[in-house]
């Protein structure tokens, strides 16, 4: 079996605010405007307060961390040149969809048809994390057992406590929005590449989608890149957090790599349970228990977070290079998510804008 490349790439989607009123602001055109002559890709989403960047295909943890903090810097300055700012965050605390301009491009228009008021309330922000896996039947096989691990790593990403000015009560209310969406969620189960492809094939002669990129499951095989693409997480908001999860998704595939390789295997569950586990993350978080399939028992999430660092990846992230980055996840779940921290800010100040505040201040640590 050939070895995968587990290269790293990360996709992030980012809010457009005026600094003023904290609000959101239609602001794509004129980021892309002062991007003109730059090393910067900026993309366009459905809602012109949405700017979106991708990495380029890194080895490392590290390689992946600078390529981050380069993206950030860029995008940050171009804001500023029109007097704006970048937050990274699940939602907006306060900006309402209703008041969102459309990007008028005929691929967003197309998703405004075919998914009405589901896309304009779409206002939402996630990072998406692409790792290397060049065999396709690998490919399925990682996404059959990594699905499992999709409620942990969501855990320690959440930041979208709020919604249209409202403490919603859940850590990643962003899940909830993007769960109205068809084909989202935890995979189903499949049993190889060619059980994968007569299910996309089957949606595409019925005319459900044109073609596998209307599939927005939390861990999908991409549809145009040798890579599995975990979208399960709300947009980091440190640079850190951002990496630290890229790193343990990475270790992951590492490690089923090593298992398969040794003719070892991972109990694989029912997708039905996994959507239990997810429930937990987006309610609680951090502060919640997931459930231990194997023990059939509740436990804290920080302990399954744990163990999964220690006693599933612990042997392999050294051999990759990403102790530090992933390690990085025991700060977060002491000092909390970004959930935790807008939640916290807002009940000592009372003030949505001192949330919006932090959050422009914490984007930009580097």
């Amino acid at each position: 079996m050939k070895t995968p490349s587990f290269t790293i790439g990360i996709e992030e989607e980012y809010q457009i605010v005026d600094p003023q009123t904290r609000e959101l602001k239609s602001g794509i055109m004129q980021l892309m405007e002062h991007g003109k002559g730059t090393t910067l890709e900026l993309k366009p989403e459905l809602h012109q307060s949405i700017v979106e960047i991708g990495t380029e295909i890194c080895k490392t943890a590290s390689e992946t961390k600078a390529e981050l903090i380069r993206l950030r810097t860029g995008v940050i300055g171009l804001a500023e040149k029109s007097g704006l700012k970048i937050v990274s965050a699940g939602t907006h605390p306060f900006s309402s969809w209703r008041n969102q301009e459309i990007t008028q491009m005929d691929r967003y228009a197309g998703v405004q048809k075919d998914m009405q008021e589901l896309a304009r309330r779409l206002l939402i922000f996630g990072t998406h994390v692409h790792i290397g896996i060049e065999d396709p039947e690998f490919m399925i096989d990682c996404m059959k057992v990594a699905r499992y691990f999709v409620p942990h790593v969501l855990c320690l990403s959440t930041s979208s406590p709020f919604w249209i000015g409202g403490d919603t009560g859940l850590k990643s209310y962003r899940s909830t929005i993007f769960r109205n969406f068809p084909r989202t969620g935890v995979p189903p189960t499949f049993n190889s590449r060619s059980d994968y492809d007569s299910f996309v094939n089957f949606l595409v002669r019925t005319n459900c989608i044109p073609n596998a990129t209307k599939i927005w499951w939390d861990i999908r095989p991409n549809p145009k890149y040798p890579t599995l693409e975990f979208r399960v997480c709300d947009v980091c908001t440190r640079v850190d957090e951002a990496v630290c999860i890229a790193s343990i998704f990475q270790a992951i595939i590492y490690k089923l790599w090593k298992m398969r390789r040794d003719n070892i295997t991972f109990r694989v569950y029912d997708p039905n349970l996994i959507e239990e586990n997810k429930w937990r993350a987006v309610r609680y978080g951090l502060d919640g228990k997931l459930i231990d399939f194997g023990k059939e028992e509740e436990r804290p999430a920080r302990e399954l977070i744990h163990e999964l660092i220690e006693w599933f990846i612990g042997d392999v992230i050294d051999e990759l290079g990403s102790r530090k980055e992933v390690e990085y996840a025991y700060k977060i779940m002491d000092g909390g998510s970004s959930s935790d921290r807008q939640l916290a800010t807002f009940q000592r100040t009372g003030s949505m804008q001192s949330v919006v505040d932090q959050l422009i201040a914490e984007t930009e640590e580097f």
